[in-house]
């Protein structure tokens, strides 16, 4: 299981329910990371989605506590035991945590990478991903060029869990 996230300086992801950046560039490759995979995410996350809808092509498990919740176009769960039960069920499929933050904080134990957009602004934000670069488990392992675009000069990084 690997994590996705864009982060700004601060390590922040998010303002008001809704994420902070929307750089086309990295939606791309969020797009054909994911495609044809699973991916855990909250149901507020789902929110900030177009239309509050599933992303097609692939498998989404949404995490609520909500136990009413259907969701046409994806598995609802509502605990941890469930969602690691239903991933079980897709040994062929790459695994990735989307969002939000309490879904990120949730499963990040059980991540061995963390895919990073890191956008060298910081901008106001309320919710958070843990900053890897303070947690001694996890080590970057790739730091890409940065990028610009409109006006954002971005970079992807990538973290690895150490097992000791």
């Amino acid at each position: 299981m690997d994590a996705i996230v864009a982060v700004d300086l601060a390590w922040g992801i998010g303002y008001q329910d809704d994420l902070l950046f929307r750089i086309k560039a990295d939606l791309k490759r969020f797009k054909e990371m994911t495609m044809g995979q699973v991916v855990i995410l909250g149901r507020k996350t789902l929110q900030t989605f177009p239309g509050g809808r599933p992303l097609p092509s692939r498998i989404n498990l949404v995490v609520s506590r909500n136990q009413s919740l259907v969701l046409e176009g994806a598995t609802v769960c509502h605990n941890r035991a469930e969602v690691l039960a239903t991933v079980a069920q897709y040994p062929d499929r790459h695994v990735y945590v989307i969002g939000g933050s309490s879904i990120y904080r949730e499963f990040l134990p059980d991540c061995q990478r963390v895919y990073v957009t890191r956008v060298h602004h910081q901008q106001q934000a309320d919710t958070y991903f843990p900053n890897l670069d303070q947690l001694p488990e996890w080590h970057c392992v790739r730091s890409e060029p940065a990028q610009e675009e409109n006006g954002l000069v971005f970079n992807y990084l990538v973290y690895e869990k150490t097992n000791g």
